[in-house]
């Protein structure tokens, strides 16, 4: 029973968090069963490919329910959600694949080294890069009103699909979805707002999770007597999240998720050097 309370609290938060910020949960998901697996006998279960697969599969309903709420609230570039697909497919393949391979030591050690890249790689002011850069309007631009501010940006096909292999592949690798890398990427390098590229983010974690899951449950990653404890958990902790963005501007949600990158990353390096 405690376990099964556990799974549904992990499940929610997971989401809810993710879903804020655009991250799909697998930050919040994976360190905590990390955690669960490292120090408590009951969750002796929860080996790193088992924490990655069933991470994955509560993200597909953590997209499904994000996504919904995003396209309502008018906060999801579907066009450029799609441009990211089409190379993170493949990657999340090839990530799952060499999951199979790693250790809880390097797993935790590798995942932490990515999140303070991540960290610091949003530290870096994109206003100040492109303020002398004018942006050339073309039929491809794109334009939303959040706010009562318009905001424009364009997305090149190169770059993306480049940028989206390797979010592909780091989601079936470390079970974070993608948007951990994603999120950082389309502001930093695209100019593309916050509440947009976190919207349309989800939007990309729902399919990447689908193919990325598929994969592990062929591995025979998943125990199944937990899985639908993390779903519900995870399902409404998604929508929840996503309405709870709204609330908030794009500044305090950049500096929120910069926290909870750096935070999961000592956390993580920690574990993986003890």
């Amino acid at each position: 029973m405690v376990i099964i309370i556990i799974a549904i609290i992990i499940g929610f938060l997971s989401a809810f968090v993710g879903s804020l910020v655009g991250l799909g949960g697998g930050i919040i998901f994976v360190p905590a069963m990390l955690y669960l697996y490292d120090n408590f006998a009951s969750f002796s279960w929860a080996s790193p490919q088992t924490i990655v697969g069933i991470s994955l599969i509560t993200m597909v309903f953590t997209g499904m329910s994000s996504t919904l709420a995003y396209y309502k609230l008018k906060r999801l570039d579907i066009k450029t959600g799609v441009i990211f697909l089409i190379g993170s497919l493949p990657g999340s393949i090839v990530g799952a694949w060499i999951n199979t391979k790693m250790d809880l030591d390097s797993f935790s050690l590798y995942f932490g080294i990515l999140m303070l890249i991540i960290f610091f790689m949003m530290l870096i002011d994109r206003e100040k890069l492109v303020k002398d850069k004018p942006l050339d309007i073309t039929d491809n631009t794109r334009t939303f009103v959040i706010d009562n501010i318009t905001y424009q940006y364009n997305v090149n096909l190169v770059p993306a699909f480049i940028l989206s292999f390797a979010v592909g592949l780091l989601s079936g690798l470390f079970g974070i979805g993608g948007g951990t890398i994603s999120v950082p990427a389309m502001i930093l390098f695209f100019g593309i707002p916050v509440q947009i590229a976190i919207g349309t983010s989800m939007f990309m974690i729902f399919f990447i999770s689908i193919i990325s899951s598929s994969t592990h449950i062929v591995l025979g990653h998943i125990v199944w007597k937990y899985m639908l404890f993390f779903i519900i958990g995870s399902y409404i902790g998604g929508t929840v999240g996503a309405r709870t963005n709204k609330l908030f501007r794009g500044k305090t949600l950049e500096w929120f998720l910069k926290i909870v990158i750096v935070v999961a990353a000592i956390q993580l390096i920690y574990e993986g050097l003890k």
